[in-house]
């Protein structure tokens, strides 16, 4: 078995298409959506607390926590199906049971708030005995991206790999097949650390990929021909998927670059995400009109790292008053980039700063949906929107004929 499992890590992560390159390393949206989701189960537990929780999935912040989950598509795309609220089956149980509810928040609560595996296990424990219709280890999900290297997250391709890995019958549905699985993972991610991580979304990757039978096209393993042409088929859409991430990923290099360029030209400091500053558009380099160094502010550290994620900040010359901030969304999530630039609002708001999310045209509809959502709106925090298409057409007029970040407004919309 181990000579098996040291191969087929070799195969996953030579496999420049596979899970482990194109998700769980190299992937700053990973990254970005760990703090957006912890940000988002605080406010589903505010929610519940103060009884704003609605009596559906849709419009609540639960939904808001399930779609930066399911933007990470190359493992979570069906993650946010088990929450949704089935009405004929009354489940889940947790949007018109109000105890139910109440001891689903508890949990998040308590989860976000367990310091290590024994508090985190006996949550579980605790939320099985109640028997809440529908509310499975699916919640697993969720729990990842609060504690990624104590809970691996779980759904039907990595328990499918799963069992055919280790010759197992694991069930879907069942909390304690659930921490059965997870100590099995556990083990034997202790025992190839060196080859994987200590974050389990890598092991929870390889589970993905031969659930998927991704791993097995080219093997000794027999496939009929119903089955080789399904895995193709599998194998073609992973291909045009990771086209498209490298499409988007240039557009969003493209719009920053056009954000810095402008800020460049009206004469403030600018700077791009930490993990941006490399990139080039063009054969023009970040680094040559960006800042050298992110500028000091008293911030905890926390939140300072979360504003240093922000795709574009406009500085005043020479200080670390920030003037402007830009979130360039893609296919992830609107509701994250709303989250960062809220965190920056709370922590810097003098009155004079702007904030603009840079969204695709095909998504103006999405954006404003995710602007006008009681969620968003109680935040009192003024984001307007540019389109990429009005951003690259009018960047060099802007730079030209602007003279304050007050420019950006004759492209800019609001809701």
């Amino acid at each position: 078995m181990t000579n098996n499992i040291v191969q087929l890590i070799g195969q996953y992560k030579d496999d420049k298409q596979s899970v482990y390159n194109t998700w769980f390393i190299n992937n700053e949206e990973r990254l970005k959506a760990f703090r957006s989701i912890r940000r988002g189960v605080m406010q589903v537990v505010d929610d519940i607390k103060s009884k704003r929780f609605p009596n559906d999935f849709k419009g609540s912040s639960l939904e808001f926590v399930l779609t930066c989950i399911t933007e990470q598509k190359q493992v979570f795309e069906g993650a946010s199906h088990p929450f949704y609220w089935k009405p004929k089956l009354r489940i889940p149980d947790i949007y018109e049971n109000e105890a139910n509810k109440q001891a689903f928040g508890q949990f998040l609560e308590n989860c976000l708030n367990a310091k290590n595996e024994e508090q985190l296990i006996k949550e579980i424990i605790k939320l099985d005995g109640l028997k809440i219709k529908g509310l499975g280890p699916a919640v697993a999900s969720i729990l990842y991206f609060l504690h990624p290297t104590i809970t691996p997250p779980f759904n039907t391709a990595i328990i499918n790999g799963f069992n055919f890995l280790f010759k197992d019958k694991k069930k879907l549905g069942s909390w304690s097949e659930y921490l059965k699985l997870r100590e099995v993972m556990i083990d034997t991610n202790n025992q190839q650390r060196s080859q994987l991580s200590s974050d389990l979304g890598a092991i929870a990757g390889l589970l993905f990929e031969i659930g998927t039978q991704k791993l097995v096209l080219g093997s000794d393993v027999y496939l009929s021909e119903p089955e080789r042409k399904k895995l193709e088929k599998l194998i073609e859409k992973r291909q045009e998927g990771v086209q498209q991430e490298k499409e988007e990923e240039n557009l969003h290099t493209e719009m920053q670059y056009h954000l810095l360029k402008i800020g460049n030209a009206l004469g403030y400091d600018v700077i791009a995400a930490s993990n941006d500053r490399s990139r080039s558009h063009s054969g023009n380099s970040f680094s040559f009109i960006s800042l050298q160094k992110f500028p000091e502010i008293n911030l905890d550290t926390e939140t300072l790292n979360t504003v240093k994620l922000i795709d574009v900040l406009w500085f005043q010359k020479g200080t670390n008053n920030v003037i402007a901030a830009f979130e360039v969304e893609k296919s992830t999530s609107i509701y994250s980039g709303i989250l960062r630039l809220t965190d920056l609002s709370y922590s810097i708001a003098d009155g004079d700063e702007v904030f603009y999310l840079i969204v695709p045209d095909k998504r103006e509809k999405d954006v404003c949906l995710q602007l006008c959502r009681p969620a968003i709106k109680q935040n009192n925090v003024a984001i307007r929107y540019i389109l990429f298409s009005e951003l690259r057409s009018n960047c060099d007029a802007l730079c030209r004929f602007g003279d304050s970040h007050h420019i950006m407004e004759k492209i800019a919309k609001s809701v």
